[in-house]
């Protein structure tokens, strides 16, 4: 009698076993699978960093443990990646995106090349909101916010609809600076380089994160200069820079806070429209976890990376919230971001 109850308890935990693997559909579809981290940015670039820092780890908390391989889809400052995202890529939750936090305003501020909409993206999560400032050569002659009001600044710059060359631009229009941007470096490393050659005086866009990740020995030297900050509200590490003022128009004030809302989207990672939501909530619930894990915050501490996560939820709030501009906003900000304003 013994060995039927025994035989009938170990049936019965296998049976338990196999309902359970049943009822676990996101792990039964991610087991054994690739999960591809599609990065937007160039090699190198802060957004590269945080991304490559998140796929590393993100494996170990999707359900099914699927591998996961990393990618970089460089191009116009990661639109063409976001229009892939939308278009193009599988739609299963098995292709997750690394784009700019320039791109949630692309379709308002450049309708004819950005073929998505960003409500139907399925926002996972990002590292930490951004802080987008500007950073000058030693040898730049710039040492002071007041400079970039009387003088002629010269800054390296990638593409429209990032922060590289829109936030210099509305700097200009709103606020009365003299940036003069020379855009088309691949990446944020390659304006590094063009700061060291003399080509150009420094940043315009940079995030605060790229800049300590990479430049840590620039400081150090003080061969580079922290001159201003845009934001709503002074990051506490740069707490004796000083930061852009809002205009004082209304209507200018309403433009030029939607280019500083986007640095709350910070490193956004999302899927293309149409993954089933269960896998959606799940890749949402391993990017939070994974913001928890300790190798992760150890190797983010050693790359001075900030981990202060967003949620997806939050995404999708300020995605509606960047839908809900008032269309003479848009207007307006597209006639400030137009191409033809570069280097002016």
């Amino acid at each position: 009698m013994k060995s039927v109850a025994a035989f009938a308890f170990v049936l019965a935990a296998c049976c338990t076993q196999g309902v359970a693997r049943a009822q676990d559909p996101v792990a039964d579809f991610y087991r054994g699978k690739q999960v591809q981290v599609r990065i937007g940015s160039a090699p190198g670039s802060g957004y590269d960093i945080a991304a490559r820092l998140v796929a590393s780890h993100i494996g170990k908390y999707i359900p099914g443990n699927p591998a996961v391989i990393v990618q970089n889809v460089p191009g116009a400052g990661s639109l063409t990646l976001t229009n892939q995202l939308y278009n193009t890529a599988p739609r299963d939750g098995t292709v997750i995106g690394a784009i700019t936090n320039g791109m949630p305003t692309a379709p308002m501020l450049s309708p004819d090349t950005a073929r998505f909409e960003i409500s139907r993206f399925g926002w996972i999560g990002s590292t930490a909101p951004e802080t987008i400032m500007v950073m000058m050569w030693h040898t730049s002659g710039i040492n002071s916010i007041r400079d970039l009001y009387e003088k002629e600044v010269v800054v390296g710059a990638v593409a429209h609809g990032t922060a590289t060359v829109d936030n210099p631009l509305a700097a200009n229009a709103f606020l009365g600076t003299k940036f003069k941007i020379v855009a088309g470096y691949e990446g944020t490393t390659h304006i590094d380089l063009a700061m060291e050659r003399g080509e150009v005086m420094g940043h315009a866009g940079i995030g605060l994160v790229t800049a300590k990740a990479r430049n840590q020995q620039w400081f150090a030297e003080k061969k580079v200069k922290i001159i201003a900050q845009y934001g709503f509200r002074p990051h506490p590490e740069l707490a004796d820079v000083p930061l852009f003022e809002l205009p004082k128009d209304e209507g200018d004030r309403q433009a030029y806070s939607v280019i500083v809302a986007r640095q709350e989207y910070g490193r956004p990672l999302l899927t293309p429209p149409g993954v089933p939501p269960e896998r959606l909530a799940a890749l949402r619930r391993a990017f939070d976890a994974a913001m928890k894990d300790p190798d992760l915050l150890n190797e983010a501490g050693r790359q001075t990376l900030e981990i202060n996560p967003v949620k997806g939820e939050e995404l999708d709030r300020l995605s509606a919230q960047i839908m809900a501009t008032p269309a003479a906003v848009g207007e307006r900000l597209r006639r400030v971001l137009d191409p033809a304003n570069s280097g002016k």
